[in-house]
Formats: structure tokens, sequence, C-alpha cells
């Protein structure tokens, strides 16, 4: 057991007969009142995420989970494949308990977090950012640089990502894989 002053990003937790990650946190002390921690929990079975406040010194219900690197093989339809880089098992998990699948290119590398006590998967976390290559991109029209201008671009994975005007086919991008915008090009 531990209490809300553990809570941490990343940190899963049995809350409502269910499995939860810690996506964001936000210890509050108010000037009147007792202190609290505001919460965004992603449920790690269906992928719904909720926001709940925990009153401090609140005892909460860790769950030991295990980081493994895996390699990402390939999709097929919803499933997508990974394979262990150590032992070479494959596994299969769904595309729901993925944070941003349209953004993985074949070969990359993730750490995915897996429950001791089931050997489940419980979820998937994926590089800071990913280069990836533009396959369409409309060009830039001259002039149009008055403001912070972008046009939407397609890369090698089939996502569509806002990129700056000045940004072609072919060019090699970086993009965040946390909120899956354009952060350079390399």
């Amino acid at each position: 057991m531990a209490s809300t002053s553990d809570i941490r990003n990343g940190l899963c937790i049995k809350f409502n007969h269910d499995i939860y990650k810690i996506i964001e946190f936000l210890h509050v002390k108010p000037g009147k009142g007792p202190a609290f921690v505001r919460t965004k929990l992603k449920s790690l079975t269906n992928g719904k995420v909720l926001d709940n406040t925990f009153s401090a010194g609140h005892k909460i219900d860790t769950v030991r989970v295990e980081t493994q690197n895996f390699q990402y093989l390939y999709a097929e339809g919803n499933q997508f494949h990974f394979m262990n880089v150590e032992t070479y098992e494959q596994i299969t998990l769904d595309k729901d308990i993925l944070d941003a699948p349209e953004l993985l290119k074949e070969g990359t590398n993730v750490m995915v977090q897996i429950n001791t006590e089931t050997e489940l998967p419980l979820s998937v976390d994926m590089p800071a950012s990913i280069v990836l290559e533009v396959t369409y991109a409309e060009p830039g029209i001259k002039g149009n640089t008055a403001t912070n201008a972008t046009k939407p671009a397609k890369v090698e994975t089939g996502a569509s990502v806002n990129v700056p005007l000045f940004i072609n086919e072919g060019d090699k991008i970086k993009i965040d894989t946390a909120t899956g915008k354009y952060m350079e090009r390399v």
C-alpha cells in the first residue's frame, strides 16, 4: 500500500476494480481546508480516461509492474505484434492499449509494462519522439508566411501531421509522440 505522496506519472494503481495508469497529477494545498491530489487516470483495460481527486494521505493500492524492451514488428487489423528484444518472444497487443498507434514505424523499440502478478501487458511507452519521412505534402504558397502557418502532411506510417510550409515530400521530420505534433526537421 502506498499513499498519495508516492503518486507519480506512469504509476499503475488498482482503483474501482480496474487497473489505471496515472497520466497527470497535481498536489494542491488550498489556503483553507486539507490538501489533496488531483489526478488524471487512464484505464489499462479499456483506454478510458477519468479525473479523480484523492485526499492527502489517502492509501492507494499499487500494481507491481516490470518494464521490458520490445520491438514493433507489424500491424494486422487492430492487432499489433511486438517482439521481446532479449528473449525473442512475440506478443500481440490490441490497438486500444497503445497511446499513438498511428505513429508506430516497423522496427521501433518501445517499453512494455507487464503486470508481474498476471504476466499480462498493461501499457506501451513509446519513445519521446520519432523520426518519420513525409510521403505527401502540398507545396507551400509563397507569401503565406505572415504568421506561423501550417499545412497537413502525411508521413510514412499513414498519420497526418500539421507541419510548417517549408516542409516538402521526402523530408524527415521529428514528431512528439505524446502530442502527435511536429517538432523539427531532421
